[in-house]
């Protein structure tokens, strides 16, 4: 009995005790439903925020009148959202594969750079950078082959043996693109560029099935004229894994655009503009709010000093010379014992400030053709990659002449009047050289006027090559000219180039020097501002490309760019300039044919020739000049590879100048030697030694 009373009060109180836990629980969830209700709906909804990068639109190039030579262009590119691409992987990858076969049926490419091969057996590609790379950031060892890598990509984002092999590299290759890019919350994803409109249409009608694919009409970098100092203007593209450690100190994200070459390059900071950052907040999964935390502004317009009319006349004057004077050795290739010439460049720059109003180079390329079809113009004959006006690397021939006589003058070892004798062959150290003739007594102009050897000879036995190498200096020889997008620095000829080259220094070589021949390398740009130089009677500013920054829309300038002194040449009297002139004027009417002729133009012409001898039987014919010489508006040099006559283009550079620079009603003279080439060879200025040889 006392059992059963036992068991009672404890069935008793254990219905107490589950009566009061329910009440408990009741009076909780009201308290939940009623009295927390906002706080527990605040924790059931997951709410995320996050930034996302807005590019601005890059600022445009354009020429020293205003027109476009690098523009945008709105166009479409596929991108792949992050807030809304499946983050499963096998959703995702089907969408993936979906959009790439889409883009294939269209010949569209698409972002990809795994250094893999495309099929099996996998190995790697040459680009070791890359593979390196790779492995790194696959946290591989470096001994893992291509089909290890591979595996490694096929676990991370499950690429199994569903699909194809073809579909499996399709898939490792963007899914490494986008772990390259930084694909993430705030980081979308850009899958292809510049997408034609039938396929852009065609993606939208599919977007429903294409979850996290979106169209975004972007400003796209296009060529309006890619003729126009394609090796200057450069190139942009997408910023590579070993650039971005460096670039993201300074604001860039991975699927940023950054400028590779040329003005691109050199004014990065200028064209890029600021981007915008656009703070997102997302619930459930759906965007809520979108706002721009930080607004866009667009990159500035770079104006050049050149001048894009121009440089196309100075295009066809360089290619008509070349074309006409190969037809010509074509048929007298024989008789004269020379080769065909392709090669060539011309410089012409404002003689009061040094700008580049026009530079060419010979072959060439269009940026259209650079950007269709790299590895034709990489592999086509005569290298037209290389800009030859900054980067060809020349002896300057008698064309430095005019640097010796300025020494000689400045140093004061000569003046206007003092004479050497030339006898047409002078006899030093046990040697004998040679001149194109025997000028008897003659002065420093008329030594330029008819490029007399023996003249220079002597002077430079006075004045020893360190005072020569020191004018060179200052007349920014064997260095860079500080030209924004780079160029060849060169080197002077003296004992140091002769040691670095491990060659042989003699005493002869200061005579070699003194004419523009021994180890000198100068570049066209070089000698083009040694002719500015003089027109400034000493002042050497830098050659430039940039004349001025504007905003965007190419409206307000914001900034002027001044002329920049590199050096300067004090002369110790007005004489110094005004007697080198006047044998470059004088020069300007020796052996010009009438077709070529100097003297008609209503100004004078400063000039020096140079041929510079490559071997025995091959020289470079060099050209220096400015005009007009009483009030100079532009200074130029020139030279033709392997050739002869290239003085003959100067008349046409002037008149071109004055046609599209000027505005005046000018024809330009047709360029060709064709009437002009004689096998009499009287007036050749060639000078042979037992030696060596110089020409100029």
């Amino acid at each position: 009995m006392k059992h059963t009373a036992f068991s009672y009060v404890k069935l008793t109180l254990a219905s107490m005790l589950v009566l009061l836990a329910g009440c408990a629980c009741a009076w909780r969830l009201m308290k939940i439903q009623i009295v927390e209700s906002d706080t527990y709906t605040a924790k059931r909804i997951s709410t995320q925020k996050y930034t996302q990068t807005i590019s601005a639109t890059r600022g445009e190039i354009v020429d020293s009148s205003g027109k476009a030579i690098i523009e945008n262009k709105v166009g479409y590119n596929v991108i792949i959202e992050p807030d809304t691409f499946p983050e499963d992987n096998a959703k995702g990858n089907q969408v993936l594969l979906s959009l790439t076969s889409i883009l294939d049926e269209n010949s569209v490419e698409w972002s990809t750079s795994l250094p893999i091969s495309d099929t099996q057996p996998y190995t790697f590609t040459d680009d070791e950078n890359a593979v390196s790379k790779l492995k790194e950031n696959l946290k591989m060892n470096v001994y893992a082959t291509a089909d290890n890598c591979m595996d490694k990509l096929k676990s991370d984002y499950d690429i199994d043996d569903s699909y194809t092999p073809e579909q499996q590299r399709i898939l490792a290759g963007i899914r490494y693109e986008m772990q390259l890019r930084g694909f993430s919350l705030s980081n979308r994803f850009t899958l292809a560029e510049d997408v034609p409109l039938n396929v852009v249409t065609e993606l939208k009608e599919r977007g429903v099935t294409l979850p996290g694919m979106d169209i975004v009409e972007e400003a796209l970098r296009s060529v309006a004229q890619g003729d126009v100092v394609p090796h200057e203007i450069g190139t942009v593209g997408p910023i590579y894994a070993e650039e971005y450690e460096k670039l993201k100190s300074e604001g860039y994200a991975l699927d940023d655009t950054v400028g590779k070459s040329g003005i691109e390059r050199a004014m990065e900071s200028t064209l890029r503009g600021t981007d915008g950052i656009k703070e997102i907040t997302v619930e459930n999964g759906v965007v809520v709010s979108s706002d721009m935390k930080t607004p866009v502004e667009a990159g500035k317009t770079v104006q050049l000093t050149v001048n894009s009319d121009y440089q196309r006349e100075l295009q066809n004057i360089l290619d008509g010379f070349i074309n006409n004077f190969d037809s010509l050795r074509d048929s007298k290739t024989e008789q004269l014992g020379l080769k065909k010439i392709s090669c060539g460049a011309i410089v012409v720059l404002d003689a009061k400030t040094a700008g580049v109003l026009g530079m060419v180079t010979a072959p060439t390329y269009n940026l259209e053709d650079y950007k269709v079809d790299y590895e034709a113009i990489l592999n086509a004959e005569n290298t037209p990659l290389v800009n030859r006006a900054t980067d060809g690397l020349y002896r300057p021939g008698s064309t430095f002449k005019t640097i010796t006589a300025t020494a000689g003058l400045n140093e004061q070892i000569i003046t206007g009047n003092s004479t050497y004798f030339c006898g047409h062959t002078y006899h030093f150290k046990d040697h004998d050289y040679n001149c194109t003739g025997s000028h008897g007594d003659i002065a420093v102009t008329q030594a330029l006027r008819v490029s007399c050897n023996i003249f220079f000879y002597k002077l430079s036995e006075e004045l020893t090559i360190d005072r020569i190498s020191e004018y060179a200096t200052k007349f920014g020889l064997g260095q860079s000219t500080g030209l924004e997008t780079g160029d060849a620095t060169g080197h002077l000829s003296n004992q140091e180039t002769f040691a670095e080259l491990g060659a042989d220094w003699t005493i002869g070589q200061v005579l070699q020097s003194a004419i523009g021949q021994g180890e000198w390398a100068v570049t066209p740009l070089q000698m083009a501002n040694v002719a500015c130089t003089i027109a400034n009677n000493g002042t050497r500013y830098e050659p430039h490309l940039v004349d001025s920054i504007w905003d965007y829309s190419h409206t307000t300038k914001l900034e002027q760019k001044e002329p920049v002194v590199a050096d300067q040449i004090t002369p110790v009297n007005d004489d110094v300039f005004q007697y080198v002139e006047n044998g470059m004027i004088a020069a300007s009417t020796n052996n010009f044919p009438t077709r070529y002729s100097l003297s008609d133009l209503g100004f004078d012409v400063a000039v020096k020739t140079g041929t510079p001898q490559v071997s025995n039987r091959v020289q470079d014919s060099f050209f220096i000049g400015y005009a007009p010489a009483d009030d100079p508006e532009i200074a130029f040099a020139g030279v033709i590879e392997g050739g002869e006559y290239s003085k003959y283009m100067i008349r046409s550079v002037i008149q071109a100048y004055e046609k599209t620079v000027r505005g005046e009603q000018v024809s330009v003279d047709a360029v060709g030697a064709q009437t002009t080439v004689s096998t009499d060879t009287t007036g050749t200025e060639t000078t042979t030694s037992a030696t060596s040889t110089s020409t100029h």
